[in-house]
């Protein structure tokens, strides 16, 4: 669809609109709908994101609004930003009035004016989200569209509407969402845009990690993602904000011999994990799962280059990066280290004879996130030898069956060994110490060895015995 570049009524859906601009007509104050919810009418793409600015106090307008719609709407009002939220049943609105803004070097915070439209437009940060469309009765669905905004949707080019550099250089959060939204759209970016980034990557000091990481989540849920982090690196912004993603990043050759480049390895991970799956911390776990082959590169004339144990100190670098960047420190965080830690095995299985012992253990190991865990290893074979990549994926196709055959049989996920460490404790008469532990331990082995099943009248039997090798005897033996 090409909505008419003048007049663009039949597109306001929304049936909040007529009431908006009721609202606005009867206190005399023109209304527009502006930014991501009109680029979005000719992306032809649905959107919530309705923003309206108008000519006066977006709070008279927005409470007005809300008494309109009664009890049902909720009324948000920010008096330090000038702005006001209305939410009503599944949609939300956010009036704001027209403004100019002055930046400090120091800080993207804008020193706020009232303004007029053509101010307000002046600010965006790109031609396609400068589109306003006037929400009064007389002018309804008129486009104001001073930039080109529409040409460029035309063209698939992220552009801002002024300087590039005095746009990125006043609010350098910008140059995230300009490479964010060439990821998202698939558009490019526009030449003169581009390296005006370049030249200011360096103010993206001033912005928080948290705005940057939320960039970045938005990035990294992408259908394409690769597109992001190759654009982060060109224009230079990826060493100041990931400097570890980075570091992958080329070739050396001794001998005659060379590795792959870790980076572009990492990226093809990312997209491969990315069509199968809308995990985000799947996808962090794909670009993390490399990570510390930087560290652990080593030449060996036997063998060639190695990264030996880089599962293992990748997942130690995890929670250090993760409180560097801002990212989650609970239970997400966690989630990422076991998948860098086990992404290796797998792949061990799928090279040699699969074990039922083996299998037992990564399912023992890996619990409820053994599915992402393979799509995860399924993901990392990225060789350009068709042959070597059937064959890993047939065996992966094997261990998956195996997990699942020993699942039904085992029931080895988030096992807990069938007598508990106090029940240790009761049947031999012991405090807590080592020597429960290693109870317990023995206990698990010989059940995902598979010389015990896993129940409990095996496991007690097993572990009489074990604990007569340690001069026990049980003082309160079980009913």
């Amino acid at each position: 669809m090409q909505p008419d570049s003048v007049h663009l009524e039949k597109q306001l859906k929304n049936p909040l609109f007529p009431l908006i601009s009721e609202t606005a007509d009867e206190l005399g104050m023109p209304c527009y709908v502006i930014g991501g919810y009109v680029r979005d009418i000719f992306l032809e793409r649905d959107s919530k994101d309705i923003d309206v600015v108008t000519l006066g106090s977006g709070i008279n307008l927005a409470t007005a609004f809300a008494e309109k719609l009664g009890p049902k709407a909720h009324l948000s009002v920010f008096k330090n930003f000038g702005t006001a939220q209305v939410k009503y049943k599944n949609l939300e609105v956010e009036f704001v009035g027209a403004r100019k803004e002055s930046y400090n070097r120091n800080s993207r915070k804008p020193i706020v004016e009232d303004g007029t439209l053509t101010d307000d437009q002046n600010r965006r940060d790109f031609t396609i989200n400068a589109l306003a469309i006037c929400l009064n009765r007389n002018h309804f669905g008129e486009l104001t569209d001073p930039f080109g905004g529409v040409k460029d949707l035309t063209n698939r080019i992220i552009r801002t509407p002024l300087d590039p550099d005095i746009t990125f250089s006043d609010d350098p959060l910008r140059m995230m969402r300009a490479i964010r939204f060439a990821t998202q759209l698939g558009f490019t970016i526009e030449e003169q845009t581009f390296q005006a980034i370049a030249r200011n990557k360096e103010r993206i000091e001033i912005i928080s990690k948290e705005r940057i990481i939320d960039e970045l989540n938005k990035i990294i849920a992408a259908k394409q993602p690769s597109t992001g982090f190759i654009l982060l690196d060109k224009c230079g912004l990826l060493p100041l904000i990931f400097p570890e993603l980075h570091a992958l990043k080329g070739i050396e050759n001794r001998d005659g011999r060379g590795h792959k480049d870790n980076f572009y390895h990492t990226l093809t991970v990312l997209d491969n994990v990315s069509v199968q799956s809308d995990n985000l911390w799947l996808r962090w776990a794909a670009l993390f799962h490399d990570i510390a082959k930087p560290a652990t590169k080593r030449y060996e004339e036997k063998l060639g280059w190695t990264f030996h144990n880089h599962n293992f100190i990748g997942a130690r670098m995890i929670p250090g990066i993760f409180r560097r960047m801002k990212l989650p420190l609970n239970e997400k965080m966690k989630y990422v280290q076991k998948m860098v830690d086990l992404h290796m095995r797998p792949i061990v299985l799928a090279e040699e004879i699969v074990t039922d012992s083996a299998v037992r253990r990564l399912l023992f190991d890996a619990g409820d996130d053994i599915d992402d865990l393979m799509t995860l290893c399924e993901a990392d074979i990225t060789s350009k030898n068709r042959e070597k990549v059937k064959r890993y994926l047939a065996n992966f196709a094997l261990v998956r069956q195996k997990l699942k055959e020993i699942e039904e049989k085992d029931r080895i996920r988030n096992m807990q060994p069938p007598i508990s460490g106090e029940e240790i404790m009761e049947i031999f008469g012991l405090s807590p110490c080592r020597t429960v532990g290693d109870i317990k331990t023995v206990l698990k082995d010989a059940i995902l060895d598979g010389i015990i099943p896993n129940e409990r009248e095996e496991a007690y039997r097993y572990m009489l015995e074990y604990a007569r090798t340690l001069g026990l005897e049980p003082v309160n033996p079980p009913a």
